[in-house]
C-alpha cells in the first residue's frame, strides 16, 4: 500500500513542479518585458507588459500541445515502421498494457548508440523513442528493461514536466539571443534619451540573459533529479520481473556507447542515459552513475 501511496506521490509532486515551472518562465518574461520598455519607451510599460504576457501564454500552450513534436523533431525521431521494427512495437505494447496506459507511440533515432527516452502531457499523448543501435545491440530482456524504464516515466507523470522544462527553458536561450543581437545591431529608440544609456541598459539586460540562459539549463536538468531515475529503475523492474533485464542493458549503454549523439544540454536529460557526458556535466547530471544503477538493480 506504501508503494502506491508513494507512486501517486510523484505524480502530485510532477504536476506541482510543472506548475512551479511555468509560474518561473512566466514571471521572467513579463520581467523582459519591463525591462524593454525601459530600453525603448517607458510610456509604453504596459503595452510591452501585455505583449509579453500574450506571448508567455501562446508559447506555454504551445510547449504544452505541441512539446513533444518540438523534442522528438530536435533529436532527429521519426515514426518506427511497424514491419520492420515489429518486436519493438510488441514490447511497447505489451508493457503498456502491464503498466494499465494506452500505447505509446513509437520512434527511431538514427543513433548507432544504445539511448531511449520518453515523453507527451500525458500517458494519453505520449511518445517513446529509442535508437537504431538500441534495436540492434540488446536483446529482448534488455530491451524490455529499458522500455519498463521509460513506461515508468509515462506512468508517473515524469513526461510532462521534463518536457515542458526542455521546451519552455528554449525560450529564455531565445531572449537571450534576441536581447543580444539588438544589442550589436541597434536596439535604441528615436527618443530624447541619450542613446548611449540606451545601449548600455540593453547591453547590460543582453548579458545578464545571456549568463541567466545555461544556468536555467542547469537548474533545470538538477530539478529532473536522480531519485526520480532510480524510481523509474525500480519500477521499470517491477514491470518487467526482471531487474537483470535493464541491468545488463545499462551496462551495454556503458561499454559501447561513443556518447557523441548530436544533443542539446536539456534535451540530453530526457535519456536513459546521458548521450553526450562531459567532465563538467558529469558533476551536475541528473542521471545517477551508471555503476550505482546496475547495483541497486542486482541487489533487488
Amino acid at each position: 500500500m506504501a508503494e502506491k501511496l508513494s507512486f501517486h506521490d510523484e505524480i502530485a509532486k510532477n504536476n506541482r513542479n510543472s506548475i512551479i515551472l511555468v509560474f518561473v518562465i512566466f514571471v521572467f518574461l513579463i520581467l523582459v518585458g519591463y525591462a524593454i520598455s525601459w530600453i525603448y519607451d517607458p510610456t509604453m510599460m504596459w503595452i510591452f507588459i501585455g505583449a509579453a504576457a500574450v506571448i508567455s501564454i501562446l508559447h506555454l500552450l504551445n510547449s504544452y500541445y505541441n512539446g513533444d513534436k518540438i523534442v522528438l523533431m530536435t533529436t532527429g525521431a521519426i515514426p518506427a515502421d511497424e514491419t520492420k521494427y515489429k518486436f519493438l512495437h510488441n514490447t511497447v505494447e505489451g508493457l503498456a498494457l502491464a503498466a494499465g496506459i494506452p500505447k505509446p507511440k513509437v520512434y527511431i533515432i538514427p543513433s548507432a548508440d544504445i539511448n531511449a527516452f520518453a515523453t507527451g502531457r500525458d500517458p494519453q499523448h505520449s511518445s517513446i523513442a529509442v535508437t537504431e543501435g538500441l534495436t540492434k545491440i540488446l536483446n529482448r530482456q534488455e530491451m524490455e528493461g529499458v522500455i519498463a524504464h521509460e513506461m515508468s516515466h509515462i506512468g508517473n507523470y515524469d513526461i510532462r514536466f521534463m518536457m515542458l522544462a526542455t521546451v519552455m527553458v528554449g525560450i529564455v536561450a531565445m531572449v537571450g539571443y534576441m536581447l543580444t543581437r539588438s544589442m550589436l545591431y541597434g536596439g535604441h529608440r528615436d527618443s530624447g534619451r541619450d542613446r548611449g544609456n540606451a545601449g548600455a541598459i540593453l547591453m547590460i539586460v543582453g548579458i545578464a540573459i545571456a549568463i541567466l540562459a545555461p544556468i536555467a539549463v542547469k537548474f533545470v536538468q538538477l530539478a529532473i533529479s536522480r531519485k526520480r531515475e532510480y524510481l523509474a529503475d525500480a519500477s521499470g523492474a517491477k514491470l518487467t520481473r526482471y531487474p537483470e533485464g535493464l541491468a545488463a542493458a545499462l551496462e551495454k549503454i556503458s561499454k559501447n556507447n561513443s556518447r557523441k549523439m548530436d544533443v542539446g544540454d536539456v534535451t540530453a536529460s530526457l535519456f536513459i542515459a546521458n548521450p553526450n557526458p562531459s567532465l563538467l556535466n558529469k558533476l551536475t547530471s541528473t542521471h545517477p552513475p551508471i555503476v550505482e544503477r546496475i547495483k541497486r538493480l542486482r541487489a533487488m
